[in-house]
């Protein structure tokens, strides 16, 4: 599955993943339902280094205090996000890609966020704030790092 490639609406940006994605999965927090307007969104992650831009520069959003989002500049396009306490790894919007379907999601975080009237339909673990064992705010502020409520 390698060598995925997607972009923007406008195709301002282009981006083409070297190595497979994992952690796939629908985030419901705040952050995502604004930055996109949309009750959830579906990320998977690949190494930073994996996620090369081939066409355009994303414009860049800090959307939090331990997060960064990529975005088109032209189009609006919510493509990717960073978070300080996971450097090595970069977040895409699986629904940029040019073939969607190649990513499927497997799980719910930030669910204490959904919004009432979206119902959850597949049977994925689903977990109120982040997944136990993936360091998300509260265990970067005990490692030392930045601590947020939200991404």
């Amino acid at each position: 599955m390698t060598g995925l490639e997607g972009g923007c609406a406008c195709s301002g940006i282009r981006y083409r993943l070297v190595s497979e994605p994992f952690d796939a999965g629908y985030c419901h927090c705040r952050i995502c339902q604004l930055s996109s307007g949309a009750p959830v969104m579906a990320f998977a992650t690949v190494p930073r280094g994996d996620l090369h831009i081939v066409r355009g520069v994303p414009a860049v959003r800090r959307s939090s205090d331990i997060g960064e989002r990529w975005f088109c500049g032209e189009c609006g396009t919510p493509l990717a996000m960073t978070v300080t306490h996971q450097p090595e790894t970069i977040d895409f919007t699986i629904a940029t890609l040019d073939v969607p379907r190649a990513v499927v999601p497997k799980f719910h975080i930030w669910t204490e966020s959904r919004i009432g009237w979206f119902e959850i339909a597949d049977a994925y673990d689903r977990h109120e704030r982040f997944r136990p064992g993936t360091m998300g705010p509260s265990t970067a502020a005990a490692a030392g790092g930045a601590a947020s409520e939200d991404l």
